[in-house]
């Protein structure tokens, strides 16, 4: 068993691969392995491309992204510049978002929630050291980023995260700061591991989490954690809203019950 320290096969770095499992298919995680060169790409990818992000050579690569393209997981781009990710992705997405009962449950009171604050609301689910989101309700003012669904943001610097690592406990919180690569992704980035537990802190006392321009400049965002019955964190109810209109004591004063109530709902069930 290894961790590993990028993200082959599909999934985030510092997850733990048994390679030498005898149910473990290297051909499927060849596949996954070739998908998962898309996940930073800005543009599509020539097939010298995919085999050096893939860590495999030309020929393993064209073998496995000509079975994708003839699946329709992989496809050439409008102007045959290369390879981009195919419209039957799009299916998995779907089975994963109508399957998940947490989504399911929580998409009315999203939805209700949205109406009510008439700013943007994210339902995030977590996965190791990220938060993925699986829902986005925008508001009026939004960007390319921030309409995702399945884009994913770090544990550590998000309200999202601070609220998850809340119901942790300090050994977890610590564990996940130790993994995770801390890097300023605005000048607001907290990266420095003292200030990130006391944001933890901060957000066990007040019941939710809050986060300025951590992510997206000119961004605030709370966030109330969304919990198993046993108290294991899932994931996160987020309100976000705009620094030009919202000052933080107001944005929290307004948003911070909504989404406490909106959370306490999704637990109940």
């Amino acid at each position: 068993m290894r961790y590993i320290q990028k993200a082959e096969y599909g999934v985030p770095p510092n997850t733990s691969i048994d390679e030498s499992d005898p149910l473990f298919v290297q051909a499927i995680a060849r596949a996954m392995q070739v998908l998962s060169t898309f996940h930073e790409a800005g543009k599509p990818l020539t097939l010298n491309e995919i085999a050096a992000a893939g860590g495999m050579g030309k020929s393993a690569a064209q073998r496995v992204v000509h079975t994708l393209r003839q699946l329709g997981y992989i496809d050439r781009d409008a102007d045959d510049r290369g390879y981009v990710p195919g419209i039957r992705i799009l299916d998995h997405t779907r089975d994963y978002l109508r399957m998940n009962p947490l989504v399911a449950r929580a998409s009315p009171v999203l939805m209700e929630l949205r109406r009510n604050v008439r700013e943007r609301v994210d339902l995030s689910l977590r996965d190791g050291l990220r938060l993925v989101y699986a829902a986005r309700l925008q508001s009026k003012r939004e960007t390319f980023f921030a309409t995702l669904v399945g884009q994913s943001v770090p544990i550590y610097c998000t309200s999202g995260g601070r609220a998850v690592m809340a119901h942790m406990s300090d050994a977890e919180v610590d564990e996940i700061i130790e993994r995770s690569v801390r890097r300023e992704i605005t000048p607001r980035t907290i990266t420095d591991p003292a200030a990130i537990r006391a944001k933890v802190q901060e957000a066990r006392e007040n019941g939710y989490a809050l986060a300025l321009e951590e992510i997206l400049q000119g961004e605030i965002a709370i966030a109330t954690a969304l919990v198993s019955p046993d108290g294991t964190p899932l994931g996160a109810i987020h309100i976000a809203g705009s620094l030009s209109e919202w000052d933080a004591e107001s944005f929290c004063r307004r948003f911070a019950p909504l989404a406490g109530e909106a959370a306490g709902a999704i637990n109940r069930f």
